[in-house]
């Protein structure tokens, strides 16, 4: 009974999270850390930047040292979730 109650409410958790909380670890709560010290602080980018770098590393042609590392985050992410993410951090 107790692995049923964790295991719903961890897909409940999973389920009403927003696009930008699995950012947050590198990123910061709201932008505003260069990840591992290699990326740009996403909160000095416009939406526009944030919406074609986050494009760009879906489909392999924008990134640098951490591409590899961020095309495997942001595959899943939808068009909505991709503009949801630039609105709440972008310029």
């Amino acid at each position: 009974m107790k692995k049923i109650i964790l295991l719903t409410s961890i897909l409940a958790c999973a389920a009403f999270a927003g696009p930008y909380d699995k950012c947050v670890a590198c990123h910061g709560a709201n932008g505003e850390k260069a990840a591992m010290g290699k990326s740009k602080v996403l909160t000095d980018m416009t939406k526009a930047e944030i919406v074609s770098s986050l494009k760009g590393y879906q489909d392999g042609t924008y990134g640098g040292p951490m591409k590899g590392l961020m095309k495997g985050q942001v595959t899943g992410l939808s068009d909505a979730d991709i503009n949801a993410i630039a609105e709440k951090v972008g310029k």
